[in-house]
């Protein structure tokens, strides 16, 4: 049976509910839900829609009387009709849910458990973190609460209980320079903290009122292959190590080749008074703190999109001498039947780029944020242009 239009049924009411919940939720596992409100206006037919769908009527009638008889959160207000050809009707006109609890339980049994599993992960979160009360300052956990109010209802107990031995243990010592493998609490390792580090460090700012995590992490490796044999540290070739390291390095390379394509690296010859470092994406401009390859002269070979250009751009807020190649208008379309979508295009503006290259990057956006990949350009094209651009440093 078809219920009139306009009517609002026991099911929608659940779902209005079930909406409102997914809605507030996170506001009140962190500020409060007691004071929460849900109101419905059920619509009573009028007369002629119930006369016209009188068994829906009647059925719609029954079904909320049943609720409210049956469910005790539930306050349902009647109201009298004195109809002409029906005679006087007792119908109801609203619902009304009162406080988070309330309104969880009457959207259903799943929404229910989760809320309370939020409201009272929430509520052992305070009571393991107690703030200030003085009404003045800014409540940070409760906004913290806030933010990762789905982490939290989403953690399994057992992760559960490790956070709030985690954040606990961090907030009590500050700036312990331990490593994540040394923690001494049962369970945590790098892939935990890792895995779990938004809402680690969201509760442990607004616990200790600090931002770092007072941890030691691990150490930035960078990859160096040593193309000049008298350039080699004890006869290595290929090195992979942290910054530090590198940049005790008594070398001065006149060229350094920065390449974001490992089996280009590998493919490049013997050359004198070179090196080729690997780019690592936008973490390339930490490769300005290694001395031998902040004063040697960088030649710079990334994929021809957009990502390519934002990371040359970076790359010269790190080193001071960057000359890119095979990053042209020309090499785009050479190669054009090689190009594939960029699948998220970088939207800046780089000041640092040449007017050639921002040529290519205007072409490469005005074709649609195309990609030419660095290891799709052939081999026999690309390398005589880096020997040529080496050989000849002007």
């Amino acid at each position: 049976m078809k219920v009139p239009r306009g009517m609002v049924t026991v099911a929608e009411a659940r779902e209005r509910a079930r909406k409102r919940v997914t809605q507030d939720q996170r506001d009140w596992a962190a500020y409060g839900g007691e004071t929460a409100l849900l109101e419905i206006v059920l619509h009573p037919p009028t007369e002629r829609e119930a006369l016209v769908g009188q068994d829906a009527a009647i059925g719609w009638l029954r079904e909320w009387r049943t609720a409210d008889d049956t469910v005790s959160a539930l306050e349902v207000r009647w109201g009298e009709r004195h109809w002409s050809r029906v005679g006087a009707q007792t119908v109801p006109e609203r619902c009304t849910l009162r406080g988070a609890d309330a309104i969880a339980a009457f959207a259903g049994t799943a929404t229910a458990r989760d809320w309370r599993v939020l409201r009272d992960r929430a509520a052992e979160v305070r009571a393991a973190f107690p703030g200030p009360d003085s009404t003045g300052e800014v409540d940070l956990l409760a906004a913290a609460i806030r933010t990762h109010a789905r982490t939290l209802q989403a953690l399994s107990d057992t992760n559960f209980a490790t956070l709030l031995q985690v954040v606990a243990w961090l907030a009590e010592h500050p700036a312990s320079g331990w490593r994540i493998r040394q923690l001494p609490i049962r369970g945590i390792d790098t892939k935990w903290l890792e895995g779990h580090r938004a809402i680690v460090e969201g509760l442990h700012a607004a616990v200790s009122g600090r931002f770092s995590l007072g941890l030691q992490g691990a150490p930035h490796l960078v990859r160096v292959r040593f193309l000049d044999p008298r350039l080699r540290p004890g006869g290595l070739c290929d090195v992979i190590a942290p910054v530090a390291e590198l940049a005790e390095l008594a070398v001065t390379p006149m060229t350094v080749f920065v390449f974001e394509n490992l089996e280009t690296m590998f493919a490049m010859p013997d050359l004198a008074g070179a090196v080729v470092v690997h780019g690592g994406g936008y973490a390339a401009p930490r490769l300005g703190a290694i001395p031998w390859i902040n004063t040697g002269r960088v030649i710079y070979w990334g994929d021809l999109d957009s990502d390519g250009f934002a990371i040359l751009h970076a790359l010269r807020s790190g080193c001071d001498d960057v000359t890119s190649t095979l990053m042209d208008e020309a090499t785009l379309l050479q190669f054009r039947d090689l190009w594939v979508p960029e699948p998220k295009a970088a939207g800046g503006t780089y000041s640092t780029l040449t007017a050639g290259e921002q040529t290519a990057l205007g072409r490469i956006r005005s074709e649609g944020n195309v990609r030419l990949e660095q290891e799709r350009i052939d081999w026999t094209y690309a390398l005589p242009r880096l020997l040529a651009l080496a050989a000849n440093p002007s």
